[in-house]
C-alpha cells in the first residue's frame, strides 16, 4: 500500500511539473537501423528526409546539421541532467530540487540556442506552447520549417517526450498529442488575461 501512495504521489508530482503526459499514447518507436550504422544514424537520416520534405529550398547541409543537432544534443543534455527516469518522474525531481534541468521548456530552450547557433538561412526556428489554456499543463517544443513558412507547416522537435533525450518528431498538425499555439501568441493572451484580472474584470 506504501509502495502504491509512493508512485501516485510521484506522478501527481510530475503533473504538477510544467509538463503533461496523457495516460495512453503510442510513442514514436525507435528507428531500425536499415542499412546506416547505429539506431542514432538511422533517427538522423530519417528527421534529415523530413526535414527536406518541408520544401524544396532547403539546404540539404542545413538540414543534415540540424537533424544531428537535434537527435544527438539532447542525449548529451540528459547524460548531463543525469535523466534516467520517466519524464513526469524526472520533472519531479527537478521541482523538487534533485536534478538541474529537464523539464519540457528546459529542453525547448537549449534546442533553440543550439540551433542559433548553426547560423540557419534556409530553416526558420519557431517556440510553440500546448495546453496553455486548459485544464492540462503547458508543454513547450521548437517547431523547425522551411524558411517563411508558418510553424503549421514544420515540424515539432520533442525531446522530453519519450523520455532521456529521446528525439520524438512529427509534422505539427499531426502531431496526436497536443494542438500547438506560437508562444508569443500565448504570452500575449497570459499578458492580456493578468492585466484583466489586475483590473478586477
Amino acid at each position: 500500500m506504501k509502495f502504491i501512495r509512493t508512485v501516485a504521489a510521484l506522478l501527481m508530482a510530475g503533473l504538477a511539473a510544467g509538463c503533461s503526459m496523457p495516460a495512453v499514447d503510442t510513442l514514436q518507436p525507435d528507428l531500425a537501423t536499415s542499412g546506416a550504422e547505429t539506431p542514432e544514424a538511422a533517427k538522423i537520416a530519417a528527421l534529415k528526409a523530413d526535414i527536406l520534405a518541408l520544401g524544396p529550398g532547403i539546404d540539404p547541409v542545413e538540414a543534415q546539421r540540424v537533424a544531428e543537432t537535434a537527435v544527438r544534443e539532447p542525449l548529451r543534455w540528459a547524460k548531463e541532467w543525469q535523466v534516467v527516469d520517466p519524464p513526469l518522474v524526472h520533472n519531479m525531481k527537478v521541482n523538487h530540487g534533485l536534478r538541474p534541468r529537464g523539464l519540457c521548456k528546459d529542453w525547448a530552450d537549449d534546442l533553440q540556442v543550439a540551433m542559433w547557433g548553426l547560423n540557419l538561412k534556409t530553416i526558420d526556428l519557431h517556440r510553440a506552447i500546448a495546453n496553455s489554456r486548459n485544464v492540462k499543463l503547458e508543454h513547450s517544443v521548437l517547431i523547425v520549417s522551411a524558411k517563411g513558412a508558418p510553424m503549421e507547416q514544420g515540424i515539432v522537435l520533442d525531446p522530453w517526450r519519450q523520455g532521456m533525450g529521446r528525439l520524438w518528431w512529427s509534422k505539427t498538425l499531426e502531431d496526436p498529442r497536443y494542438h500547438w499555439d506560437a508562444r508569443e501568441d500565448v504570452f500575449a493572451w497570459k499578458r492580456e488575461w493578468k492585466a484583466r484580472v489586475a483590473e478586477g474584470r
